[in-house]
């Protein structure tokens, strides 16, 4: 069993460190957490905060290694990278109702997140929306891929959508982008499933063209993941359709949360 968050001294926890901003709007009467893809931090949900209704508040998160958290070590183990991020959503937590959605490998923390606040009897959440990832059927990582020449890995990245083309020719920029991006591909592919249900709803997403979708059927094993599936939505794009569809996405996501939230 997971330790409990609020036994955790407060300086492993606080929300600075975590979450964007480091406070949740006071006014805000629902709040919405925000896990971004692979190498990446808060950063990437800056629109965010203009496509939500009054009401909700939302908080981005920062894995360790990267963007504000650059100086920290970046994670190295799957479970350790969990089990930090549970207890840091256990101390950051209030008495408002809250939800939880992820893109890509954000999608798989806001599941196995949802999972252990469940497992240890913590709030849980309203609402988990989970984007360009599936528990089934979806690109995993070689747990060699950090073997791969570093060039091959930059077109790979590039031709997916996570960073721009002009960064490729880009040296400084490389190596502050690529070692978050190699981390969370190694983290990410030490993960196992083992099927496990969660009693929230939940909501998926994704973009029809998603080259890491190896399974045309692999959203549908989400049917099976919680016990109130509200069901999938597609969007024009790739991999990365979240960056265009944003507005869209935020809509039906923070329609639903309200509809559950009253």
């Amino acid at each position: 069993m997971r330790t409990n968050a609020r036994q955790v001294p407060a300086a492993t926890t606080t929300g600075p460190r975590w979450f964007t901003p480091g406070q949740a709007p006071p006014d805000a009467r629902v709040r919405l957490f925000l896990l971004p893809h692979a190498g990446s931090g808060a950063a990437v949900y800056r629109r965010w905060g203009r496509l939500l209704p009054a009401g909700i508040g939302a908080q981005a998160v920062t894995l360790p290694g990267r963007q504000n958290r650059r100086t920290e070590p970046l994670p190295t183990d799957w479970e350790e990278l969990v089990d930090e991020l549970h207890r840091a959503m256990v101390a950051e937590l209030d008495d408002r109702p809250y939800a939880l959605f992820g893109h890509c490998l954000g999608a798989q923390l806001a599941y196995r997140l949802a999972v252990a606040l469940e497992a240890d009897g913590h709030q849980p959440p309203e609402l988990v929306g989970v984007s360009g990832w599936a528990p089934r059927g979806f690109f995993r990582a070689p747990a060699d891929h950090h073997l791969i020449p570093r060039h091959e890995m930059v077109d790979w990245i590039v031709n997916l959508g996570a960073i721009p083309a002009e960064i490729r020719e880009d040296t400084d920029m490389l190596d502050l982008v690529l070692p978050p991006v190699i981390a969370d591909f190694r983290v990410a592919a030490q993960y196992q499933d083992d099927g496990a249900s969660i009693g929230c709803p939940l909501v998926s997403y994704g973009g029809r063209s998603d080259s890491l979708r190896e399974d045309p059927t692999a959203m549908d094993s989400w049917q099976t993941r919680s016990r109130h599936y509200l069901g999938h939505h597609e969007y024009p794009g790739g991999h990365f359709y979240v960056n265009e569809q944003a507005p869209a996405v935020a809509a039906d996501l923070t329609g639903e949360l309200l509809r559950l939230t009253g």
